[in-house]
């Protein structure tokens, strides 16, 4: 006899325990039954705090990049300014402002949430609230965690057209919304 489908496709869990729990990364252990019936016995969910990145443009028009090492890679690359969500900061956009002065000193401009992406909703829990800034300046010094050793750029719109075109920008979560961007504006 076949069993019945659940309508709204969301799997079943029917055990789950935490393996590891720190601040940034905690790895959940489910056994779940998904709604054709089939198991899956061994499924694992990687919970990370909510991230932010920003697509920062200056006044001048250029672009606000980062450029640091990641050792996950082992390659040095150029990034958006982002970061993780702080519970104090209360929301996505408070957290963005706080990552872009901490990092860049640039702040100021026109906001906007721009997109919302998972890294991979297959196993994170999380997901990333990019933000277009508009209009952004120097405004105070950077005020960089002891653990960030990263530099500032401040990059034409050849610049970054040729950063995307040569797959420089590695983080996928900055890449799609700089290419959203380009191609929103005509610019590719």
């Amino acid at each position: 006899m076949e069993k019945k489908k659940n309508d709204d496709g969301k799997w079943r869990v029917l055990s789950s325990e935490y393996l590891f729990r720190e601040p940034w990364f905690t790895v959940r252990h489910e056994s779940v039954e998904l709604p054709t019936g089939s198991r899956i016995p061994d499924y694992y969910v990687l919970e990370y705090p909510e991230w932010v990145c920003v697509l920062a443009v200056t006044t001048d028009r250029r672009f606000v990049f980062v450029r640091q090492y990641r050792h996950g890679s082992g390659h040095t690359s150029y990034e958006l300014c982002a970061g993780v969500c702080e519970p104090e900061d209360g929301t996505p956009l408070v957290s963005a402002r706080r990552e872009l002065l901490e990092e860049t000193g640039f702040g100021g401009g026109d906001w906007s949430e721009y997109m919302v992406l998972s890294a991979n909703p297959g196993t994170h829990s999380n997901m990333t609230h990019c933000f277009l800034a508009i209009g952004v300046e120097p405004v105070s010094d950077r005020h960089l965690d002891v653990t960030e050793d990263l530099s500032v750029h401040l990059l034409s719109l050849d610049e970054v057209r040729d950063l995307l075109k040569s797959g420089a920008i590695e983080q996928a979560l900055h890449a799609a919304p700089l290419w959203r961007y380009m191609a929103e504006n005509k610019l590719m």
